[in-house]
């Protein structure tokens, strides 16, 4: 599996100068650092030329902290068995990404949600513009610094009409007869 790992490594340094690699030595993966430009060329290659033809996942990770969020993608080759991790950053305030779902048309689904949940945008990415959350013109709420409470406190709880709401989490205990973890009670009104 090394020399498998070293020769992949080597197609992808060879063909992206700037690619840095790191690769875990017991396990079969590797993760390649790139910038966010690269990201349509080298999964393209890795898909066409390396026999990596699914698109396992994308994730995303919010470095509030450094001002960027970061994209993984996972993509995964049935006749090596190497997951491939392909990882990028882009800057928080006006996050823009080079679109991918002519590789992989599920990355549509991905990259609305990400466009969505994290604001960021990627160039000439079809779809309607409300994916999840209808009509929402608040900001993007899956961000680290997004304070879900206070919005719950705005928007839910002092609205006029729900004078009568209740306690989702008392409802239960009263029908139920269980008692609210000590841990959920900070958040029952």
């Amino acid at each position: 599996m090394q020399q498998l790992k070293a020769n992949l490594i080597e197609h992808i340094k060879t063909s992206f100068k700037d690619a840095r690699e790191k690769d875990y030595p017991n396990e079969n993966r590797l993760d390649f650092y790139v910038n966010k430009q690269c990201i349509p060329s080298i999964l393209t290659y890795a898909k066409d030329r390396l026999g990596y033809i699914h698109l396992s996942h994308i994730a995303i990770v919010d470095w509030l902290e450094d001002g960027e969020i970061e994209l993984i993608y996972i993509i995964w080759s049935p006749e090596e068995k190497i997951k491939m991790f392909v990882r990028t950053r882009v800057e928080r305030e006006n996050s823009v990404m080079p679109n991918i779902d002519m590789i992989w048309r599920q990355a549509n689904t991905y990259e609305r949600e990400f466009r969505e949940m994290y604001g960021i945008q990627f160039q000439g990415l079809e779809g309607e513009q409300d994916f999840l959350l209808e009509d929402w013109d608040g900001p993007p709420p899956m961000r680290r610094d997004f304070d879900t409470e206070a919005y719950a406190d705005d928007t839910f709880f002092h609205r006029p009409g729900r004078e009568d709401a209740q306690d989702v989490r008392e409802a239960i205990t009263k029908r139920s007869g269980e008692e609210i973890p000590d841990f959920a009670k900070k958040y029952s009104r």
